[in-house]
C-alpha cells in the first residue's frame, strides 16, 4: 500500500470562526493549533501546511483557571543584557488580549518555517467584529474548553 502525499494545489482550506467568550485559554489554544496544523484532516502531513484559517473573536473575554491570570508570567527579551521583561497574563490580557491569545497559540506550533507559515492563517480580534465575512467562515464549537466555575 502506498502513502498518498497531497500536493500544495490539492489542499483545500476552509475558514472557521470561534467565539472565545468564556473559553479556557490553554484548551482553546490546543484546539486552534491542531486546526492550523491540519491535524483534523485525513490528509494531514507533518511536513506540509494542510491546515485551515481560524478567526477568533472576543479574545478579551478568554479565561485562565485557578488564579493563573495573576500567577503565570509572560516573558520577553530585547536581546540586550538586562533586557528581560515580565508581566502577568492578567496585565497582558488588559493591554492586548489579541496578542496574548496569539502568543499562546504560537507556542503550540512548530518553531520552524512551517510554524511561521501556519500562524499567518490565524486572525485574532479582541471584540466581536471582524472583517472576514466575505470568506463565509463556519462556526467552530469547542464545548470541552468552556470554563465551569466551581460553586
Amino acid at each position: 500500500m502506498t502513502t498518498v502525499t497531497p500536493k500544495a494545489s490539492e489542499i483545500e482550506r476552509s475558514w472557521h470562526i470561534l467565539d472565545a467568550e468564556g473559553l479556557v485559554l490553554g484548551r482553546l489554544a490546543t484546539e486552534v493549533a491542531n486546526i492550523l496544523r491540519g491535524k483534523h484532516k485525513p490528509t494531514y502531513t507533518p511536513n506540509l501546511d494542510t491546515g485551515d484559517h481560524v478567526i477568533i473573536i472576543n479574545a478579551s473575554k478568554v479565561v485562565l483557571t485557578s488564579g493563573k491570570a495573576d500567577r503565570k508570567m509572560v516573558y520577553s527579551h530585547s536581546g540586550y543584557p538586562g533586557g528581560l521583561k515580565e508581566s502577568s497574563y492578567a496585565q497582558e490580557l488588559d493591554k492586548d488580549a489579541a496578542n496574548a491569545v496569539t502568543r499562546s497559540i504560537r507556542g503550540m506550533l512548530p518553531k520552524t518555517r512551517l510554524g511561521r507559515q501556519q500562524i499567518t492563517k490565524l486572525k485574532v480580534y479582541a471584540g466581536p467584529e471582524h472583517p472576514h465575512s466575505a470568506q463565509n467562515p463556519q462556526p467552530l464549537l469547542i464545548e470541552h474548553a468552556k470554563h465551569r466555575a466551581t460553586a
